[in-house]
């Protein structure tokens, strides 16, 4: 019977990478710091957006297991045998290729790269209790360290390729904006409009981005009821004259988000309504004008909601008021020491990317009644922050149909 591998490498094409190998050399310096200021002989990464970031490869799991292993001079990605090649064209480094012939072999191809009883660097926020108890039998670490924390904090930070990319998608969120706009009017259904604007924006981005891989993005449009919550999914609700609508656009682009969101109205809207949105709109553009270097997120939180409580509108509030973006989306990651919540204290500092995006809920049968949220993208300058959503808001623009 033939042996058949446990690994091995399987690499055919030229690489395609989001950004130039300098960006993931610079990526990966800094890791590299972050590692040797705590010990760690090689960090072993399972989350899709470390992995993307660090070598720029965006897995699809599909309930197999991927990785990347960095040490000091090694950065190699871990991927299962059903995706052949592909891998090893969208990483910046080496790549390993686990068979499915023996369960274990993703360890043993993690263990052909780290060895036995090294310094292991993990992300306590991702694996798994089963994946931890994995990691100590296969690797058998001398000592576990949690990095997670350390390399969140350098995303947070954006290069100016980065910086880049996240503008392109902000444009292409634009486009899908536009295109939803168009599409509105009494009696066609919320998937037909979300369909306009996703189709919008694929198209966008590969005229944008030719060599990329196009995948994940999405629209959440809502109306009337359905405009609640934040992330309400699209439904087959036909519009109606009058009705509060949401529109969420979220190009992902290399595993890059970015999004827009806009409250329209159908047609007309009434006066309990208007002045809930306006004053949803004075909250975000207040908001927006405290986005500057040396802002506290949590003394930014609290101004914005004395805004709202002088209005008698802070019980309507439903979460916090902007994130971080980069390598994140709505199934992986997420950036949580960059958000405007009362229990965040990171300082706003140059090269910082967050949004602005307050929301009122006004409950169903009361005057208004609906979900009110507007969002901008913002990159944080030397002496204030620069505004890269270009879609208006409020409502000279956005009664429409």
């Amino acid at each position: 019977m033939t042996e058949r591998p446990q690994f091995y490498r399987f690499h055919q094409g030229a690489e395609v990478l989001p950004f130039a190998a300098a960006e993931y050399a610079a990526r990966l310096a800094g890791l590299r710091a972050i590692m040797a200021s705590k010990g760690v002989e090689a960090a072993v990464f399972t989350s899709m957006h470390n992995v993307a970031y660090y070598s720029g490869f965006l897995y699809c799991s599909f309930g197999r297991q991927y990785g990347l292993v960095v040490t000091a001079t090694e950065c190699v990605t871990i991927s299962a045998g059903i995706d052949a090649g592909q891998p090893w064209r969208r990483s910046y480094g080496d790549n390993i290729t686990y068979t499915d012939w023996q369960r274990g072999n993703y360890w043993r191809a993690i263990r052909s790269v780290t060895g036995l009883g090294k310094v292991i660097g993990y992300e306590a926020d991702h694996m798994t209790v089963a994946v931890r108890m994995a990691l100590r039998d296969d690797l058998q670490p001398a000592r576990l360290v949690d990095i997670a924390a350390l390399t969140m904090t350098q995303r947070m930070h954006k290069s100016p390729a980065e910086l880049d990319l996240i503008r392109a998608g902000a444009a292409v969120a634009d486009v899908g904006g536009y295109a939803i706009r168009d599409s509105i009017k009494p009696g066609v259904r919320e998937i037909d409009v979300a369909m306009a604007g996703r189709d919008a924006m694929e198209l966008e981005i590969a005229r944008r981005f030719p060599d990329a891989e196009y995948r994940d993005t999405w629209v959440w449009f809502q109306s009337g009821i359905n405009t609640d919550g934040a992330h309400n999914p699209v439904t087959s609700r036909a519009l109606m004259r009058g009705d509060i609508l949401s529109l969420n656009t979220f190009p992902m682009i290399s595993g890059y988000y970015t999004a827009l969101e806009r409250t329209l109205f159908v047609g007309e809207v009434d006066a309990a309504s208007l002045a809930i949105w306006e004053a949803n709109v004075a909250a975000h553009e207040y908001g927006m004008s405290l986005l500057v270097p040396g802002a506290k997120c949590s003394d930014v939180t609290a101004q914005i909601n004395d805004f709202l409580e002088a209005r008698d509108l802070l019980q309507y509030r439903t979460f916090g008021y902007g994130h971080s973006f980069g390598v994140l989306s709505h199934y992986y990651g997420r950036e949580a020491g960059l958000e405007l919540r009362e229990d965040i204290d990171t300082v706003l500092e140059p090269g910082m990317v967050i949004s602005m995006e307050p929301m009122l809920t006004i409950p169903d049968g009361a005057p208004g009644a609906g979900g009110y949220r507007e969002h901008d993208i913002l990159f944080i300058t030397d002496d204030g922050n620069e505004d890269i959503t270009g879609y208006p808001y409020g409502p000279a623009f956005n009664v429409v149909g």
